[in-house]
């Protein structure tokens, strides 16, 4: 069977990501992935009962903590469990190996978790990896909001590493996706002022 056009990244798509994060270390992809798919991922987020969100906490493993202040979003992992999930997996993995083949990054594998924002809830400024002290190195987000407006807010802000200068402030629009490497890039979330939902993951190498 033929493989839908949401499953892979093409190769001209591939060349442009490589050369972005080469180039400035991050990017934005407009309408990188078909409407079919957002639609079927979209719709498991918000099938997902209550029970199936937890509270997002900062930090790893033995420094894991929930601190309201910092981050108020909700979170649940992406395991597979409909064909969306697993398209979209098999999208990341185009992506994987397609950065591997012309940055050798030694990308090993993928975690990504959908995430939930309700009206005025946020993420503070933060790396998703301190250098040398994880294995994240590729960071993604995709949007899953249609007909979103600007006086919504909730925006991603990407920051300048060495400065107070804002890079890029990203609209949470359905279909955009964000790319940046995990620790060089100090990121926020914006307060949203109506719910708002997203796919956030990370590239990992293998450190063991």
């Amino acid at each position: 069977m033929e493989a839908s056009k949401s499953a892979f990244f093409s190769e001209q798509q591939l060349d442009t990501i490589a050369d972005k994060i080469t180039d400035q270390g991050y990017l934005v992809l407009k309408d990188a992935v078909d409407n079919e798919l957002l639609e079927g991922l979209l719709l498991q987020a918000k099938c997902l009962s209550a029970d199936h969100w937890r509270e997002a906490g900062i930090g790893r493993k033995e420094h894991h903590q929930i601190d309201r202040s910092i981050r108020s979003d909700k979170i649940h992992w992406i395991n597979g469990a409909v064909q969306a999930e697993n398209q979209f997996l098999e999208l990341m993995e185009s992506l994987r190996l397609g950065l591997n083949r012309r940055l050798y990054l030694g990308l090993y594998d993928y975690e990504s978790h959908y995430a939930k924002y309700a009206n005025g809830m946020f993420y503070k400024k933060h790396l998703d990896a301190l250098k040398g002290k994880s294995n994240r190195v590729l960071s993604s987000v995709l949007y899953l909001n249609a007909n979103w407006l600007e006086e919504y807010s909730g925006e991603l802000l990407i920051h300048d590493p060495h400065n107070d200068v804002i890079l890029a402030s990203v609209s949470p629009q359905l279909g955009t996706m964000v790319l940046f490497l995990s620790e060089k890039f100090p990121h926020q979330v914006l307060p949203a002022k109506r719910e708002r939902f997203s796919i956030a993951g990370w590239f990992r190498v293998n450190n063991s």
